[in-house]
């Protein structure tokens, strides 16, 4: 069975915005921070934070919600 990465990614981002969680942690890849930094650049997503302390390194975001309303 094949997973798709990027599939995975964007469900996890999906999924803490509706549970109204602040940051979102996935395993990371060259095209995940790739993709990350995009969101960043755009404005999809508040900030990020690359961590390559083990062997695969993860990816924190914090995901973004207007101030006003705590509407994502």
């Amino acid at each position: 069975m094949y997973t798709d990465p990027i599939a995975d990614y964007l469900t996890r981002i999906r999924n803490a915005v509706r549970a109204n969680h602040r940051v979102v942690e996935i395993p990371a890849s060259n095209l995940k921070k790739d993709i990350t930094k995009i969101l960043f650049e755009q404005g999809y997503i508040l900030s990020y934070k690359f961590d390559d302390s083990t062997t695969q390194g993860t990816i924190k975001i914090a995901l973004k919600y207007n101030s006003v309303t705590k509407e994502p």
